[in-house]
């Protein structure tokens, strides 16, 4: 039992009259929450910046925005569109502007000035920038869908080229290309940015992207070279959308002089195209089926110089009629190579010319490899494998082909493609490649790192990194996959399961945005969704797949503050919550049937032996307690919106199916629900549907079962990891699941350690994938139950912060941060062989925090002074770095 005692660490009021020089500086600004995008989807955007000080009690107490269409006129009484005046805030997170209307193509240069309080003059941040881009057909001056004429060779993955004048140098040049499939841009030889694999994903039968690319500084006054690289990426045949056997584009490139934007061309039959030697080894990305590239050496260009260029046989582009769509900018980060990794060991492989390449670890990404001489026509053959299965790499569908020219010096680099895996078989090759030959990139969005744990044993630490390391490889494409060399899909069972430690160690507010803009495109008619976004083709999952579109967008207001996704699609909540009605039986949802996009129906998912995740009572359970989650956070939604009578209706029906659910599965004899699985017994009660008087109870079943029926392991799947993971941290079950991650042996994230695994698998046994969203969900317990750093739900975006340490017996020390969206927050714990808990605490300014003290603290001291839990409401802790101390 634990007694929960707050105290609140707040940012005082510091009288700092003789203050004459501020305190902060200002950091990390942001629009929409992205650095210095270009063309964004809003004329509304809004900001956010960090503050930081060295000083405790340090806080905006006031603030002021410019924003101008020239850095040079940020100033007062020069800001040509917006000038906030001195607004008394402390705001700093998604600060909307309220200044001269934008519009398509607006550059608007911004900055913030900050007051602390008692300063008389405020600290300005350096400038920042931001372009709006490209927001309805009519800013499309003529721009048509070209590609590769395929009655004139292979279109999978053509060069299209645009000769053009540039009679002077403008002040800019943009150009925004918006293709269906993967492209790369080139002017005058040189790629445009550092970007690969662009654009993010998106359902492409209703939505594609634009990118805004400055290309000021590539083009050059006169003759300019633009070439437009094309790949399929998932506009493959058969997919929604695609009517065309090989990739297309749309472009279109602007300059701007004295203030006035002028088209200089756009993507019409007056492009030119050839073949780049690159194709596919898939007929189609689908299911175990993903492929890879096939380059043949003796059709690649050496470069894209002018010459060479012009030494190429080049046909007329086509124009390509393509369904109508939304066309909308971009926003989220690109994909970026992010690592380099070479591999730790390479041996010849069965036969001769094969060898067998380790690269030490799995990874997402992309291949170069340096080979020796070859003769013309060499067929050398790449398979990727994540994992040994009885000493054989495991590889359904990952391949490439290179084809050689016969010339010195020739590489294998992957362009259109790219794998999940660790090993590499090479075939075909006589010669045996050095460890120097061969270099992986590592490829995400690039989106950042928010976090990091350590503590004093080193089995937490090996679990944590697993963890987080595999998101990293998960997130590519602006979305979370289930695996990224199998499906290659958003399932949303996985993406619930893993939302709240994904959002916790990165910062993927950008990442959620472009998700959950593909559910919403993948809504149907009658409200019904698919169990991924974007939704390809059918593939199988449950009402807990469905509702992360609920669930993910609550999670990402709570984590980051921001409101965009609640407020945008509440209304497609609505009908996704009308639709799971249609489907309720005397108040209980059942199952539903197959239809065209998706399949299965399932409660949790990935269970150990021993656990019958397909009865139909722990499926109804699980499925009814969800939705219970769904009711109650619909609630929340609508009070956060201000439409208080829908709040009240689903606070009603989340309580009338939390009393229908502890009916219908609740068994008195055993005091147990359903099959008394870990998950059925946990679930109902973290939704409250356990009435309070039974929670010992089932708490002593829960615990007596897993350690008699399941020798004190995990006994649960991917939706089970993360119920039993928030419940736990909530009731501060710590020694339970700590003694639980402990186990080395099968089911346990150490048993796939100890047996090689560098990322998560996606069954606890260890068949198919080995780099798979799936028990990712415990992550969250590292950050919030050992770190002790938990947002309050109250003030989202960690605006206020819990500081609770949860101390399993194990652990003496441990050191996290978490980075926010007003700065970072570290907790570095110290528990002394006498129990007495030292705690060296950061909080930066613009958040609060509050103490959570265990039941038998009676008093702390908080940098040295004194202070009585039972008595002192209100500490003396302001902003900045302090240290607490007190004994258990």
């Amino acid at each position: 039992m634990t007694r929960i005692i707050y105290t609140i660490i707040t940012l005082l009021t510091i009288c700092l009259s003789c203050n004459n020089s501020p305190n902060l500086q200002i950091y990390d600004l942001r629009c929409e929450n992205l650095t210095a995008p270009l063309g964004i989807n809003t004329t509304t955007p809004r900001f956010s910046w960090k503050l930081a000080s060295d000083k405790n009690g340090s806080h905006q107490v006031m603030y002021q925005i410019l924003a101008a269409t020239d850095s040079l006129l940020l100033s007062d009484g020069k800001a040509d569109l917006w000038n906030s005046g001195r607004v008394s805030s402390s705001a700093s997170v998604m600060v909307p502007y309220l200044g001269k209307e934008l519009q398509a193509r607006s550059n608007v240069y911004w900055k913030v000035g900050v007051w602390d309080d008692g300063a008389k003059r405020p600290v300005w941040s350096k400038v920042s920038h931001f372009s709006v881009g490209l927001l309805e057909p009519a800013d499309w001056y003529g721009a048509s869908y070209i590609g590769f004429p395929d009655e004139a060779g292979d279109p999978q993955s053509p060069l299209l080229r645009k000769q053009f004048e540039m009679k002077s140098l403008s002040e800019k040049t943009y150009l925004y290309v918006n293709s269906l499939g993967y492209h790369e841009i080139y002017i005058n030889g040189e790629k445009v940015g550092i970007d690969v694999l662009s654009p993010a994903v998106s359902q492409l039968d209703k939505r594609s992207h634009v990118i805004t690319y400055d290309v000021s500084s590539y083009v050059s006054q006169g003759r300019n070279d633009l070439i437009i690289w094309l790949g399929r990426g998932w506009f493959q045949p058969k997919h929604p959308g695609v009517v065309y056997d090989g990739p297309v584009v749309k472009a279109q490139l602007e300059t701007l002089t004295k203030g006035s934007w002028n088209t200089l061309f756009v993507t019409d039959t007056t492009w030119s195209a050839r073949e780049s030697g690159y194709t596919g080894t898939s007929d189609s990305w689908s299911m175990w089926r993903l492929g890879g590239d096939r380059i043949d050496a003796r059709s690649v260009l050496a470069d894209f110089n002018a010459a060479t260029l012009d030494a190429a046989s080049w046909v007329s582009a086509n124009v390509i009629n393509i369904p109508a769509h939304i066309v909308s900018p971009q926003m989220v980060e690109p994909n970026r190579i992010v690592e380099k990794i070479r591999p730790v060991s390479i041996t010849p492989y069965e036969i001769e010319g094969r060898w067998l390449v380790d690269m030490g670890r799995t990874l997402t990404g992309q291949v170069e490899i340096t080979f020796p001489q070859l003769t013309e026509g060499q067929e050398i053959v790449m398979f990727y494998a994540c994992h040994l299965l009885d000493g054989r790499p495991y590889n359904p569908g990952q391949v490439d082909r290179y084809i050689a020219s016969g010339k010195s010096g020739e590489k294998f680099r992957n362009k259109f493609h790219y794998h999940g895996f660790r090993y590499i078989t090479i075939s075909n090759l006589h010669t045996e490649p050095s460890l120097d030959d061969i270099t992986a990139y590592l490829i995400q969005t690039n989106f950042r790192d928010a976090s990091s744990f350590e503590s004093s044993d080193a089995d937490m630490n090996a679990i944590h990194d697993m963890v987080k390391y595999t998101l990293r490889l998960v997130g590519l494409g602006g979305y979370m996959v289930d695996c990224p060399q199998f499906e290659r899909i958003g399932y949303g069972g996985d993406g619930n399961a893993s939302s709240m430690t994904a959002q916790t160690m990165f910062d993927l507010s950008p990442l959620y945005y472009n998700w959950m803009q593909a559910w919403a495109d993948v809504m149907r008619e009658d409200g019904g969704l698919p169990h991924t976004a974007p939704n390809p083709f059918s593939a199988g999952g449950g009402p807990y797949w469905c509702g992360f579109f609920i669930t993910g967008s609550w999670d990402t207001y709570i984590n980051y503050g921001d409101s965009r996704l609640i407020e945008k699609y509440y209304p497609l909540m609505q009908r996704w919550m009308e639709y799971v009605q249609r489907y309720s039986v005397n108040g209980l949802l059942q199952q539903w049937g197959d239809v065209y996009y998706r399949n299965w129906y399932l409660g949790d998912w990935a269970a150990p032996d021993g656990v019958d995740q397909t009865n139909k009572a722990s499926i109804d359970l699980v499925v009814n307690s969800f939705i219970s989650v769904c009711y109650e956070t619909m609630a929340k939604i609508a009070a956060f919106l201000g439409k208080e009578d829908d709040a009240a209706i689903y606070t009603t029906q989340k309580e009338q199916l939390r009393n229908t659910t502890h009916k219908r599965f609740f068994d008195s004899a055993t005091n147990s629900y359903a099959t008394g699985s870990q998950i059925d017994l946990i679930y109902p009660m973290l939704v409250q549907a356990t009435p309070p008087s039974l929670i010992p109870a089932i708490t002593n079943t829960l615990y007596t079962m897993t350690e008699q029926d399941k020798n004190g392991h995990l006994a649960t799947g991917l939706v089970g990891i993360a119920v039993l993971t928030e419940w736990a941290i909530k009731n501060h079950a710590v020694d339970w699941v700590y003694d639980m991650l402990k186990k080395r042996t099968y089911p346990g994230y150490l048993y796939m350690i100890d047996n090689g695994a560098t990322a998560v698998w996606e069954h606890w046994e260890g068949t198919r994938s080995h780099i798979h969203n799936c028990y990712n969900g415990i992550g969250q317990w590292f950050y919030e139950a050992i770190g002790g750093i938990r947002p309050d739900r109250n003030f989202p975006g960690y605006q206020r912060v819990i500081i609770s340490p949860q101390i399993p017996h194990g652990i003496t020390w441990a050191k996290t941060s978490k980075e926010t969206p007003y700065g970072t927050v570290v907790v570095h714990w110290e528990l002394t062989e006498d129990k007495t808990l030292h705690i060296d605490l950061i909080i930066p300014p613009g958040s609060t925090a509050m103490l959570e003290f265990p039941e038998n603290v009676e008093d702390y001291t908080v940098n040295g002074t004194k202070f009585r839990v039972s008595t002192d409401a209100i500490n003396p802790i302001v902003s900045g770095k302090h240290r607490i101390v007190y004994k258990l």
